[in-house]
């Protein structure tokens, strides 16, 4: 038997020894080869070398790695533009195939600049944008932009005499007559269209200069400031004769040093020397007070709206027909108006 046969585990075992070591020496032998064929960084000229195509693009590829990505709203010089727009938002009035631009192109609303619209952020794009009330002030958008306020805050308004409505008139019809005279002194009575009734008699008669109805209806309303004799043509009995005038300060608040004149008459005549407390009842068509109805009393002034704390409007005259109103213009003058009975004054806001 061969020495072969008897060692040959330790004849695999040493060949196997004899193979790894080449394969190491194979592998050492390589490392230098494969830096060359894949090395991490580019050798050469750089980006002009021919051999490296697209190395041009290289670094810039890389800088844009740190670019911000995120999709901002476009300029045109300082103005934005609409970055997800295809085609235009509005068209030319007298040709809708023409897009209209909005700063430089004709007035979407004539009247009102689309600038105004812009700055305001109201879409101008409604037929009746202009009537449109943007912040419920009762005031329309065209109002606003004629009196320079801001038609995004309810806050800030043209002037509310615009949207004071008269609704109707309410009146009482009063007299005062006067009685028997005894030393200067006189009784008198008071009567009105509400029913009321009051009356000095002939045991505490009036002297001049004295106040009376010192309770009841008309209390402490009137003063007493004499009487006198004058010759007046009578109709009825179509002559003159002598007629005893009693002369009567009134000294109600909005009728303070108004003075009536009342001859005496029988009580049939009361109509005929009736004076009237006349009162103007209003609604304010603005800032959500439409259906709250307010009075005012002739010759009184009030304020809007109605609980404001400073009263800068005056009721100078109430009728059926209409009452005066007399104001404080935007330009500091004074200023009369008339408002017809169930409408608004024909101001501008």
């Amino acid at each position: 038997m061969s020495w072969l046969e008897k060692n040959y585990e330790k004849a695999a075992i040493g060949g196997a020894a004899i193979v790894a070591l080449g394969l190491a020496y194979l592998g050492w032998s390589k490392i230098g080869a494969v830096e060359a064929d894949f090395s991490s960084s580019t050798k050469g000229s750089g980006p002009s070398d021919p051999a490296i195509p697209g190395a041009a693009r290289v670094p810039g590829a890389i800088a844009s790695m740190a670019l911000d990505r995120a999709v901002k709203q476009g300029l045109d010089g300082d103005r934005a533009v609409d970055t997800f727009t295809g085609i235009p938002l509005y068209v030319a009035r007298d040709n809708p195939t023409k897009g209209l631009d909005l700063l430089k192109g004709v007035e979407v609303h004539p009247g009102i600049p689309n600038t105004w619209w812009l700055e305001n952020g109201i879409d101008l794009g409604f037929a009746d944008s202009p009537l449109r009330d943007e912040d419920g002030d009762g005031f329309s958008n065209l109002e606003e932009y004629k009196a320079g306020t801001n038609p995004t805050d309810p806050k800030s308004h043209p002037s509310l005499i615009a949207k004071l409505k008269f609704q109707r008139e309410e009146a009482v019809s009063w007299f005062v007559r006067p009685g028997f005279e005894s030393e200067g002194k006189w009784t008198f009575s008071y009567g009105d269209t509400t029913g009321a009734k009051n009356r000095v008699g002939a045991a505490n008669p009036v002297a001049p200069g004295e106040m009376f109805f010192s309770e009841g209806a008309a209390m402490n309303r009137f003063k007493f400031l004499g009487s006198e004799v004058r010759r007046e043509f009578n109709e009825r009995l179509k002559e003159e004769m002598d007629v005893t005038i009693t002369r009567i300060e009134d000294q109600r608040p909005n009728k303070l040093g108004t003075i009536y004149e009342f001859p005496p008459f029988a009580e049939g005549r009361a109509p005929e020397f009736a004076k009237q407390d006349r009162t103007a009842v209003f609604t304010l068509e603005a800032l959500g007070l439409e259906d709250s109805e307010f009075k005012v009393e002739e010759n009184t002034p009030f304020a809007l709206p109605p609980d404001a704390e400073n009263k800068d409007y005056h009721l100078k005259s109430v009728s059926p027909e209409k009452v005066e109103v007399e104001y404080t213009a935007p330009d500091g003058t004074k200023q009369l108006i008339e408002i017809p009975a169930g409408t608004l004054p024909s101001i501008t806001p």
